[in-house]
């Protein structure tokens, strides 16, 4: 199928939008996959090609911070490969289960997450006391929510920061940072299993994949020059808006019986 040179510039200002809020706080996916069912990609379709455009800024995003000193990627080398096998093994599961329990469970979970970055006053650029031992946990939440980024999706990035910064005392910026890095393996993983099943719409990931270059690199530097006084507030709102985009459909439901 060919697409009008018009779509695919839209869609890769569409991907430059969602690579510059993906950088600072994850949610990305708000904005690119409606964009995509909405440029008329089938949902696996649109699935499949948000992974590969998502990942491009993803890993943008992750080396603008490590090149600033936000990441050690020799402190994360566990958990990439946990995370990379965990998604793997969601994204074949997406295939196999019935995942309509995640509807009701994932926005519970994500306004649980907006709840703590709203609410709590200690969260900072300042490092913390780790709660749980990094090397010990840190794989075991890598493989946990890589897996939940292979079946589903929608606030894998907010779930890692959370993550990172409850669990382990990471300053805000420097867990955004380390869950680029997390978010680039999970989407690559799925990615691969995507390319093998041959849902990828090649044409329209190759032009949001522009977008992306420079939306993830220019958020990365605004939440590095900001820090913790932007990331705080747009992971609230973010993670507010994926959970309310989740229950929309029951809500509606509700009202209309």
């Amino acid at each position: 199928m060919e697409y009008e040179i018009s779509l695919l510039v839209i869609m890769a200002g569409v991907a430059f939008v969602a690579g510059f809020m993906d950088a600072i706080a994850g949610g990305g996916g708000l904005i690119s996959v409606p964009a995509l069912l909405f440029a008329g990609l089938p949902p696996v379709g649109a699935l499949a090609t948000n992974k590969m455009q998502s990942v491009v800024g993803a890993v943008v995003a992750a080396t603008t911070y490590a090149r600033k000193g936000y990441v050690d990627f020799k402190q994360l080398g566990v958990a990439i490969i946990t995370t990379f096998v965990g998604s793997m093994i969601g994204a074949f599961g997406a295939t196999q289960m019935d995942t309509d329990i995640l509807l009701v469970l994932v926005p519970i979970l994500l306004i649980g997450v907006a709840a703590y970055f709203l609410f709590s006053p200690r969260l900072s650029d300042d490092a913390r006391a780790e709660r749980l031992n990094f090397a010990l946990f840190a794989p075991l939440m890598g493989f946990t929510i890589g897996f939940y980024d292979g079946i589903f999706g929608p606030g894998t990035g907010s779930f890692f920061t959370a993550g990172f910064v409850t669990l382990f005392g990471f300053g805000v910026t420097r867990a955004v940072g380390s869950t680029k890095v997390l978010n680039a393996t999970s989407n690559a993983a799925a990615l691969v299993f995507f390319i093998y099943a041959g849902e990828v719409i090649w044409a329209v990931g190759g032009a949001m994949i522009v977008g992306q270059f420079g939306g993830g690199y220019l958020g990365a530097i605004t939440g590095m020059r900001f820090g913790a006084k932007i990331i705080k507030p747009m992971i609230v709102i973010i993670s507010t808006a994926m959970a309310v985009r989740l229950l929309w459909p029951q809500i509606i439901e509700i009202f209309a019986t």
